[in-house]
């Protein structure tokens, strides 16, 4: 018997679901929508800050759903913008999901951080941390 696309995909889909409900969590939301945009912006913010190697290590530990939103629109061709500031991070997040709320953005981005934290590898991690300047690194600590 072959299995049909549902049952292919399954195993992503329910990963994915389990995703946005923690980040739903740590939002305070009950909007799914909400948490797949915050999540897909943070990322390409975070992938285009990233060396295209480093992009791609961290796209290997999402899961699969993700991972097809991270790559979404990415031209790897360039070097990596020169975000150096965590206001910047977060203009740059703003641009991306402009429906966020200012006063939400750093909160938004603190919790996908704190997702990652939670699902991706601590060598991986540390390689993420280790390419980006310690003012946006500082998104990763909990807010004081």
């Amino acid at each position: 018997m072959h299995p049909t696309t549902a049952e292919l995909f399954a195993e992503t889909i329910e990963k994915t679901g389990y995703w946005l409900q923690e980040l739903m969590r740590d939002l305070g939301s009950t909007h799914p929508q909400q948490a797949y945009s915050v999540l897909r912006a943070v990322l390409h913010t975070l992938r285009d800050r990233l060396s295209v190697g480093e992009a791609a290590d961290l796209g290997a530990q999402l899961p699969t759903l993700v991972r097809g939103f991270y790559y979404e629109g990415w031209r790897p061709a360039g070097h990596p913008p020169r975000i150096r500031h965590k206001e910047e991070f977060l203009q740059h997040v703003k641009r991306l999901y402009p429906g966020l709320a200012d006063e939400d953005r750093e909160r938004a981005v603190r919790a996908v951080f704190k997702l990652l934290s939670g699902h991706v590898t601590g060598g991986e991690l540390r390689q993420v941390k280790d390419q980006i300047p310690a003012d946006i690194r500082s998104l990763w600590e909990p807010p004081s």
